[in-house]
């Protein structure tokens, strides 16, 4: 019995000790050139209507509830989702707005664990016909989600996704700016 207390007490004792040892915080983002205006992608990236389009999280076959509230791609407006895989139930609010250059959001997850995100896009003109945009989310992981990223990082977990979205956004805004294109020649 006493060995039994014992091993149950370096568990215990080991835990608190990555959990001491663990980041908290997280910040992830990546980074895309898109060859169109830099207004045509902000028009895109701040509505929260048309992020199916591009997100991999609420990819084309998403079947769980989405609701908007407020008017879309302007400050205070609100999405509110349930049904997810990964985060089956939360909400993103649009927190910040500076015109044609960022964007920011609260995402705040209620199911399976509560977490609170802040998620922002950065905009930045190259030319007349070339953007660079940062999409990035930060935010706190409490235990034991940062004991978890210890083995899992965040960036390793969602890292992919983020790609997988600037990758989707730029085909979709470079073949809309190329159909342009053709139709004024």
């Amino acid at each position: 019995m006493t060995l039994i207390f014992y091993i149950i007490i370096g568990i215990i004792t080991f835990i608190a000790f990555l959990q001491a040892a663990a980041k908290k915080e997280f910040e992830i983002n990546r980074t895309v050139v898109i060859n169109c205006p830099k207004e045509e992608v902000f028009k895109i990236v701040r509505q929260l209507k048309k992020e199916h389009l591009w997100m991999p999280w609420f990819a084309d076959n998403y079947d769980g509830i989405l609701k908007y509230k407020g008017e879309d791609g302007r400050l205070d407006a609100l999405l509110y989702w349930k049904g997810h895989k990964r985060f089956y139930e939360g909400t993103q609010n649009i927190t910040k707005i500076q015109q044609g250059k960022i964007i920011e959001t609260k995402i705040s997850i209620v199911k399976p664990f509560r977490m609170i995100l802040l998620e922002y896009k950065g905009l930045k003109e190259i030319d007349d016909n070339k953007t660079k945009m940062v999409w990035g989310v930060k935010g706190y992981l409490a235990f034991p989600f940062s004991v978890l990223a210890l083995i899992q990082p965040v960036d390793n977990a969602y890292g992919k996704d983020l790609e997988l979205g600037l990758k989707k956004l730029k085909t979709i805004l470079e073949a809309k700016n190329k159909s342009k294109e053709v139709n004024t020649l």
